[in-house]
């Protein structure tokens, strides 16, 4: 539900100037599509995470099932004659591509796992603080890293 409540006020900001009215089919078909479907692209995206090529694992996650989910998508929305607008539709790709990156980010931490590799709902709720603070300053973190890891080749090369 969590997902299809922000998948649908994505569509609905990205098609504000259409009106509640023109948009509420569009958001309807996405609220049962991705209530449906939810659990099974997330199942997809776990399995993806024990692959044994960790890039290729992440690249599934992130790009290999929310673009199946997406054509999925445009599809229903397509065979419901309730297609949404070019803009709305390209709203929702960038948000599922961020929320994939997020998704794979809390993944590797053990959060929002089902079976033997999960915890409980409410202990992922709780750490959610951490998750999300630890993915808004991921791109910052690797920055850094990156720059102290080519500090050590210069100093490396220096040497020689």
């Amino acid at each position: 539900m969590l997902s299809a409540t922000a998948r649908s006020i994505v569509y609905l900001a990205a098609m504000a100037r259409t009106g509640l009215k023109s948009g509420l089919p569009i958001v309807l078909v996405e609220i049962v599509y991705v209530t449906l479907t939810a659990g099974l692209y997330a199942g997809m995206q776990q399995r993806a995470l024990g692959f044994r090529s960790r890039l290729f694992g992440n690249l599934t996650v992130v790009i290999g099932v929310p673009g199946l989910a997406q054509i999925m998508d445009w599809l229903i929305h397509r065979a419901t004659g309730a297609a949404a607008p070019g803009k709305a539709t390209l709203a929702v790709c960038v948000f599922a591509t961020v929320s994939a990156l997020f998704h794979l980010h809390v993944m590797r931490r053990g959060a929002f796992l089902t079976g033997h590799s999960g915890r409980s709902l409410l202990d992922d709720f709780r750490r959610m603080p951490r998750l999300m603070a630890g993915f808004v300053l991921a791109p910052a973190v690797l920055l850094a890293t990156l720059g102290a890891r080519l500090a050590r080749i210069l100093d490396a090369e220096a040497a020689i």
